[in-house]
């Protein structure tokens, strides 16, 4: 495989590619030889930064429930266990389980891995998938995974007979965040099962997230009737597992009112972001599921500093600073870069105990900034319990956010080769188109793109225009509290967008 190909399976601090056939025009470019030579370069990565040969290296492998996963994980751990790697076969897991493995000395007699990899490509189609790396410092970034794709370019395909070992680590995982609902209710009647009487229905939408119900919930007495598509499927044949997919939100809701639950709890396919509907059927996710772990955490920590990606609504600045008293620092889309961004404050003296993107990755400083998806709603369910045992609500926390009446997301490609340049130059344009507008006007502290605020009577809304990374595409979101603001705001953008014939709406 040239060495080309390889950096094409890169995505941002992943490795993502077409592992089943099935889809047409989508030619399979990740296969069990590639994982072989993946594993065998992860391996090399591991023993350079961790200067420990080989045989003394500890890595545990996982996947989602992916029809190409065990095929995968086959081809990954034959590759890492022909050069001498120990390895753990961990089955279904979750993305989370696989760090906290690097850093849990509770698993077994063999200790913490030096390394874990997850299987898996999010809620993204049946035929695709990929792999996440793991250390004790977290999950690797860009300039790491280049690396290791440069590693493997060098490999040759290495056969191994040997079979890895099976490790259940999902049943020490589980028990860690059971022991966490425990501690932190420390309910004065029920401690082992704090939440006895609560209705708790979780939508796993066919993915890793169906233990959270066996391994989590019912522990600590919860109800979990009507829970539903626990069991893994790698075709997702009930709905995309995506908390971001209005389809899928709509069946985690109607369960929730058709059992009359007290929550309802939503898991992309390997774990790592979650939704939420209380019993009234209000969905928190996006801005609504941000400002509640807010209100949650800037309890705990008053005048804190909340980052989330650079899409989250002027209503929840508002909240955030005016209201909780606390400060919101808006930055780049992606999970990686508000996980540094929150990291950075921190090691600059500004406390930061959240790092949230609007898709549902939340990353908390006392998990080690690992964006958990089961451990975002575990904190959930603990103030749900104490919010009932006062007789109060999850609802009540965010009733004043003020949320945008209406809102557009639209997408343009870019036709061109060079369409970082010609991306770059739009939004220059744009700049200098704004400050000819009365009613518009630059938003400061903008790390991505150009954000704009419109203060027009028939608008009161933002927009933002922004770069995608790696596709050739303008992505545009838009905001309004007024009804027709936000056709009046895209009206207006849409004559200045004209002007640019390489610009197509998708």
């Amino acid at each position: 495989m040239e060495q080309g190909l390889w950096y094409g399976l890169q995505n941002g601090s992943d490795i993502r590619g077409i592992a089943l056939e099935g889809v047409a025009g989508e030619s399979v470019n990740l296969t069990s030889e590639q994982a072989n030579a993946i594993g065998q370069a992860f391996a090399r990565w591991l023993s350079d930064t961790l200067e420990k040969p080989f045989s003394q290296l500890k890595i545990g492998v996982g996947r989602d429930s992916r029809l190409s996963g065990p095929m995968l994980a086959r081809g990954l751990a034959e590759g890492l266990m022909a050069i001498g790697v120990e390895v753990s076969d961990f089955g279904l897991a979750s993305t989370p389980a696989m760090f906290m493995s690097t850093v849990s000395d509770q698993q077994d007699e063999i200790g913490p891995y030096d390394g874990a990899v997850m299987i898996t490509a999010s809620h993204l189609p049946f035929n695709r998938n990929g792999f996440k790396f793991f250390t004790a410092k977290g999950g690797l970034d860009k300039q790491d995974i280049r690396s290791l794709l440069n590693l493997a370019a060098e490999c040759v395909y290495l056969p191994c007979t040997q079979t890895a070992q099976s490790v259940d680590f999902m049943a020490v995982y589980a028990a860690g965040l059971v022991e966490t609902v425990r501690q932190a209710i420390d309910h004065p009647t029920h401690y082992a099962q704090p939440l006895t009487g609560l209705k708790i229905i979780v939508d796993a939408g066919n993915g890793a997230g169906g233990f959270y119900v066996d391994r989590v919930l019912r522990p600590l007495g919860a109800d979990t009737t009507g829970s539903q598509f626990l069991e893994p499927d790698g075709r997702f044949p009930n709905h995309i597992p995506n908390p971001e997919d209005a389809a899928a939100m709509a069946s985690i809701r109607d369960a929730v009112i058709r059992y009359q639950a007290d929550f309802g709890i939503i898991f992309d396919t390997d774990v790592d972001r979650s939704a939420a509907v209380d019993e009234s059927g209000h969905e928190f996710n996006r801005n609504r599921l941000i400002a509640l772990i807010s209100a949650i955490l800037l309890k705990q920590y008053p005048g804190a500093t909340i980052v989330t990606d650079s899409v989250t609504s002027d209503g929840l600045t508002d909240f955030i600073e005016n209201q909780l008293k606390g400060r919101h620092h808006r930055f780049k889309r992606g999970y990686k870069n508000v996980i540094n961004e929150a990291i950075r404050l921190n090691n600059e003296g500004v406390f930061t105990p959240l790092a949230i993107e609007t898709s549902g990755h939340a990353a908390l400083k006392e998990n080690y900034f690992l964006d958990d998806g089961a451990y975002l709603v575990t904190k959930l369910l603990v103030e749900l319990a104490k919010a009932k045992l006062n007789q109060q609500s999850l609802a009540s926390l965010v009733s004043s956010l003020n949320e945008p009446i209406e809102a557009l997301e639209k997408r343009y490609l870019i036709q061109q080769s060079d369409f970082q340049t010609y991306g770059k130059n739009v939004l220059a344009a744009l700049e200098k188109f704004v400050a000819e507008q009365d009613d518009w006007q630059l938003a400061p502290n903008s790390f991505e793109g150009i954000r704009v605020s419109c203060q027009g009577l028939d608008q009161q809304g933002w927009f933002l225009l922004r770069l995608s990374l790696h596709d050739p595409v303008l992505a545009l979101n838009i905001e309004a509290d007024v009804k027709g603001g936000v056709d009046s705001i895209f009206t207006r953008l849409s004559g200045f967008l004209a002007g640019f014939d390489s610009l197509q709406q998708r």
